[in-house]
């Protein structure tokens, strides 16, 4: 092993490994800088929350709850909907949701 080319060879060799090693390392690093833009592009590009939520039931048909947008209780049976529709619904005995309080927010006075 103190043989002069044979220590080059093995450096050499090294080389190459961690040449190869480094590429691999580089295509690790350009797909994730390649995810995390596309993460951002879509979380740009997501539309805005809607102001006001209809909930359904679990047939689908009636509503059971009006929601303030971004509520944390409404359920996944929940559609956007704009602010003349969600005061329409409490008019028409759509419940309130208790939590978010969208009859306060829409200055619902019931009668």
């Amino acid at each position: 092993m103190n043989d002069p080319e044979s220590r080059l060879a093995l450096l050499r060799f090294l080389e190459r490994v961690q040449e190869r090693d480094l590429a691999r390392t580089r295509r690790w690093i350009a797909d994730e800088e390649r995810r995390q833009a596309e993460r951002r592009r879509g979380l740009t590009a997501r539309p805005p929350a809607p102001d006001w939520l209809i909930e359904r039931g679990l047939s689908g048909q009636e509503a059971v709850y009006v929601h303030v947008g971004g509520c944390w209780n409404a359920g996944q049976r929940s559609r956007g909907v704009d602010r003349d529709h969600a005061r329409r619904a409490l008019a028409e005995g759509v419940k309130a949701c208790p939590q978010c309080r969208p009859d306060t927010a829409l200055g619902f006075v019931d009668g």
